[in-house]
C-alpha cells in the first residue's frame, strides 16, 4: 500500500481479526472526527526535553526529538479505539517501532514490563510482550503531518490493539520493569488490559 505520494504505508486495519469479527469493537461507534481528550492541558516540549529510556536495560537512552526522528521509521494505517465509546478508523501515523528502542536499549532478560512517562507526568503500563508488535510506534506524524500538540506531539505512543490510553501522549520516559507496574488510569479503576474487543474498559 501507498500513499498519495508514493510513500510505503503499512496496512495495520486487519489487525481485529485476532480478536473478534469486528472491525469496529462492540460499544464503539465510528466517528470522522478526531476527539482531543488528556488528564490536563497540552504541555510544551522544551528545547532541553527528551525521551529517556532506562531500568532493566544494557544501555538506557537519551535521545532527543532530532534523533528519535533520524531513527528508521515506517508509516502504518491503524485504527483508533478510545475507550470513552469512539473509534476513528485508517489513521495514517509515521514514527519509530517500540522494538527499535528495545534493540538499542539492550532489554535484559528479566524484562517483562514497561511503563510510558508523559510531560503532563502521565503514565499507563504494558507487558513487554504488548510493546513489541510491529504496530506499537513512537509517533511523531499523523496523515503526512507533523503530530498535532492536542493529540500528543511532538511525540506519543499508539497502541491499536488496545484502547488509546495506553498510548501515552507527549511520551518522555520508557521504563523497563522487571515486574508489573500500574499507571495513572490504571490505578484509578481503569482496564490494565485494555483489549477493546472484549471491552475491558474498567477493571
Amino acid at each position: 500500500m501507498t500513499d498519495s505520494q508514493g510513500a510505503a504505508v503499512e496496512d495495520h486495519t486487519d489487525l481485529y481479526r485476532e480478536y473478534g469479527a469486528d472491525r469496529v469493537p462492540p460499544g464503539q461507534r465510528e466517528t470522522d472526527t478526531f476527539p482531543v481528550l488528556s488528564k490536563s492541558g497540552t504541555p510544551s516540549w522544551g528545547p532541553d526535553d527528551a525521551l529517556e529510556v532506562w531500568g532493566a536495560v544494557d544501555e538506557p537512552l537519551t535521545l532527543s526529538l532530532e534523533a528519535v526522528r533520524s531513527l528508521p521509521a515506517v508509516t502504518q494505517r491503524q485504527d483508533f479505539h478510545c475507550v470513552t465509546g469512539w473509534s476513528k478508523l485508517d489513521c495514517r501515523f509515521t514514527g519509530v517501532r517500540f522494538a527499535e528502542l528495545t534493540e538499542r536499549a539492550g532489554v535484559d532478560d528479566d524484562a517483562v514490563h514497561v511503563v510510558f512517562h508523559a510531560l503532563d507526568g502521565y503514565t499507563t503500563d504494558l507487558p513487554l510482550s504488548e510493546c513489541t508488535r510491529e504496530s506499537v510506534l513512537l509517533a511523531y506524524g499523523y496523515d503526512g503531518d507533523d503530530l498535532p500538540a492536542d493529540h500528543g506531539g511532538p511525540l506519543r505512543v499508539v497502541t491499536p490493539h488496545k484502547y488509546a490510553y495506553k498510548g501515552a501522549k507527549w511520551v518522555s520516559g520508557v521504563e523497563f520493569c522487571t515486574e508489573p507496574k500500574r499507571g495513572y488510569w490504571e490505578k484509578r479503576g481503569y482496564s490494565d488490559t485494555a483489549n477493546p474487543w472484549n471491552e475491558e474498559r474498567y477493571s
